[in-house]
């Protein structure tokens, strides 16, 4: 406890002396303690403003490498510091169904139709960024495997000793129903290695497993080469949607985010990165973020049956 020494006088005596007399008053040393509490001298620091608080992202492991290019124009653009956490979508979505705060999420349309009914996202603030397919890497400088037809990617799978896909991912269930259309899934899921979110091209990358099944955008990594995207007949194309938390901290802030999301600068990294962009137009008006609901585009020319490496993919 703190106390404060208050020297009172309290007169004088005959001899002229003054007599004073030292009184210890707690009262006085919980006011100081107010005080300082009140201050921050004690060590507390005060709480940010919202203005000043990271945003907080939580985003799909498909885009990842286009916002990770972008991270450091967007800051310095809009003034935003921005704190992302990446993981599979149906990851992070649980971790929002059970509380996790957020400013702006970057999910799978069918997920954020469900926060949105649960009231965890802004339905006006929504819109789909980009969409890739699925393909398949091998390590960089193996001999290259033909994967253009469903024939001949049945033969790439099957004389691979290994080959890497995701446990849980949004690239699982087009694995999945790619290998029951070839016939093979139980020779497959014999030699799979299952991984966990984005490991895949790294396994690969490191000679674990010959090769893999997952987003085109997560292949591009140093050490993998891209054989191609799946048949046609075989591919199934993830859209990724932006949206905003109904409890956003700093709302400006998200909406700042969202616009640059869906402006030029992203849509270029999302290129570079093996992603369709799909346009979004938001209408120029003061206050909440609001926008209209894009359609998809066509499918990128450059990905369909080409069997491009990471060398002939514009970075």
């Amino acid at each position: 406890m703190l106390f404060t020494a208050v020297t009172i006088t309290l007169g004088q005596t005959g001899d002229g002396m003054n007599i004073r007399r030292t009184i210890l008053s707690r009262s006085l040393g919980l006011a100081a303690i107010a005080v300082l509490l009140a201050s921050g001298a004690c060590g507390g620091a005060p709480e940010p403003a919202p203005e000043h608080t990271p945003l907080r992202l939580l985003s799909s492991n498909g885009v990842r490498p286009a916002i990770e290019a972008v991270q450091p124009h967007l800051e310095t653009a809009t003034g935003l510091h921005l704190a992302a956490e990446f993981s599979t979508a149906a990851a992070l979505k649980r971790k929002i169904d059970a509380g996790e705060p957020f400013d702006v999420a970057i999910l799978t349309p069918a997920l954020v139709d469900d926060l949105v009914a649960q009231g965890r996202a802004v339905a006006e603030s929504r819109s789909d960024l980009a969409r890739v397919g699925v393909g398949v890497g091998a390590r960089e400088g193996a001999p290259r495997s033909d994967v253009s037809t469903p024939e001949a990617l049945k033969r790439t799978l099957l004389d691979a000793k290994v080959v890497a896909y995701t446990a849980e991912g949004q690239s699982r269930a087009t694995v999945n129903k790619a290998l029951a259309q070839l016939g093979i899934a139980a020779e497959v899921d014999a030699k799979s290695m299952l991984t966990g979110p984005g490991e895949g091209p790294g396994a690969v990358a490191a000679g674990k497993a010959d090769l893999v099944m997952t987003l085109i955008s997560e292949i591009l990594i140093p050490g993998v080469q891209l054989l191609g995207p799946f048949p046609p007949e075989l591919q199934n194309y993830i859209v990724f949607t932006a949206v905003r938390s109904p409890n956003a901290r700093n709302v400006e802030g998200a909406n700042a985010l969202l616009r640059y999301l869906t402006g030029p600068e992203v849509a270029e990294a999302m290129k570079t990165h093996a992603l369709e962009p799909i346009t979004a137009r938001w209408r120029d008006t003061p206050g909440p973020l609001r926008g209209t609901r894009p359609t998809s585009g066509h499918v990128p020319g450059q990905l369909r049956g080409t069997g491009l490496t990471n060398g002939q993919i514009r970075r």
